[in-house]
Formats: structure tokens, sequence, C-alpha cells
């Protein structure tokens, strides 16, 4: 495919987003499913809305904010410490099983993140994670004050790694995101974790669980943007056979 270069979008792609259910059910039980999706919901909708508003917050501050409005939406009463903690398990998000096996039979081309995430949140992150030795560059969408699928979000990746667009693959689980990448250019895998009949499924056959699964559909189904990605898988583990043809 001539690709040199290989970039990730971090959280719900290389990491689990959904990870931080462990800490909100621990802190709030009986509500950690419902706080996990909508603060997801509202921190992505920040993200758009601060563009469009011209009002950039770097990704530390649209987190707070979103968990924020989420456990005052649920009504429910937290303390300073129960906040934080919440809130750190962001720099120590699971990565998804097949992350690092996948990122290592990429090599030797080169390795990125492209992220919404703030630099310190990112960088904390890929340390804690063990991602930095495995990485070329760890890039925040915060040099240039806009968040992704803004144009402008995914410049910053052709200056760091000197290399054009059309040599790179951009990899995302966010429908908006691959939309957005490809609308700027680059070669879009997207990985569809989430299958529509099972979706469908869970949503028919128990009551409880189908506002959290549709909450989920929103924001794993692609987008009518008028714009697709070239390629669709399920899983990391796919890209080395997608990489591998010519």
């Amino acid at each position: 495919m001539g690709i040199k270069a290989v970039v990730f979008d971090a959280y719900g792609t290389l990491y689990d987003v959904q990870s931080v259910a462990d800490v909100t059910e621990d802190a709030f039980p009986g509500y950690g499913g419902i706080i996990t999706q909508v603060w997801r919901i509202k921190q992505l909708e920040y993200t758009w809305l601060r563009s469009l508003m011209r009002r950039y917050e770097d990704f530390s501050v649209v987190t707070r904010d979103s968990l924020a409005y989420t456990l005052r939406l649920l009504g429910l009463d937290y303390d300073q410490a129960t906040f934080a903690g919440i809130i750190d398990k962001y720099r120590h998000l699971d990565l998804y099983a097949d992350a690092i096996e996948t990122l290592a039979a990429l090599k030797p081309r080169k390795l990125a993140i492209l992220s919404n995430g703030s630099p310190d949140m990112l960088n904390a992150l890929v340390v804690n994670t063990g991602l930095d030795r495995m990485l070329d560059a760890t890039i925040s969408v915060d040099a240039n004050k806009i968040f992704k699928p803004a144009p402008e979000a995914y410049r910053p990746i052709e200056e760091v790694l000197c290399i054009p667009p059309h040599e790179m693959l951009f990899i995302s689980a966010n429908p908006w995101d691959a939309c957005g990448a490809k609308a700027f250019g680059l070669n879009v895998a997207w990985i569809e974790r989430v299958i529509p009949e099972a979706m469908a499924l869970a949503c028919v056959e128990s009551e409880t669980v189908a506002p959290l699964t549709m909450f989920k559909a929103l924001r794993t189904q692609m987008d009518e943007l008028g714009v697709m990605p070239d390629h669709r898988l399920h899983a990391l583990s796919e890209l080395p056979k997608v990489l591998s043809q010519p």
C-alpha cells in the first residue's frame, strides 16, 4: 500500500474508554454504566461545541466539565476526592487486548497517536501503559487549539512525522473521527467494534440494557457525512493483513 506511517486515535481505538466503568461503579454503586455512557457522550459533544464556539479549553477541562454535568444530571453528590479519583482513570485507561501485539507487527513503519487528549493526559497515559517504547510520536490537537474532526486538528501529524497524508493510514474506532480524517485526505481504517445486529438484539432482549445500549450505538455506528473510510475492520489485530495488501 505504500504506507510509511500508521496514526492511531487514542480514546476508544487503542484505549478502552469504557474501562472507566470500574471506578464509576465503585464510586456510585448501581450508576457506573449510566455515568460512563453519558459522560462519554457529553465529553465528545463538548469538544464539538467548543470548537464551533471558538472557546477552546484543553481535553482535561472538557473531561472534568462533562463528568460534572453527568453527576449533576443524575443527582449524585460527591466530594472532590471522589471526583479526582474518577478523573485519574483517564491516565490509566485499559489498552485493548490486541493493541501491543498489533503495534509491534506494524514496525518498521512510523507509529503515532493523534488525539483530542491534552498533552499531559496523553503523555501520562502512554507512559503508564508502556506505549512510549513503541510510538514515534504522541500528538495532541492542543497544538492548533481545535478538536477533531476539524481539518486543522489533523494537520500536525504531517508536520511531526514529515510524511505526506497519502502515505499515512489513520485508524479510529470513532465514526466521526474516521470521517474527519478521510475528509482531510488521509487513508482511513475504521474499527467497527459493535455490530448493529448485536446492538439491536440487546435492545430487544433486555429493558434494563436498552438505554445504555442505545447510548453506545449512537457513538459507534458509521455516520452519514458523505465520506467513507477505506477499510472497515472489527479489531486492531486485522491491521497487519490490511497493510500487507499490494
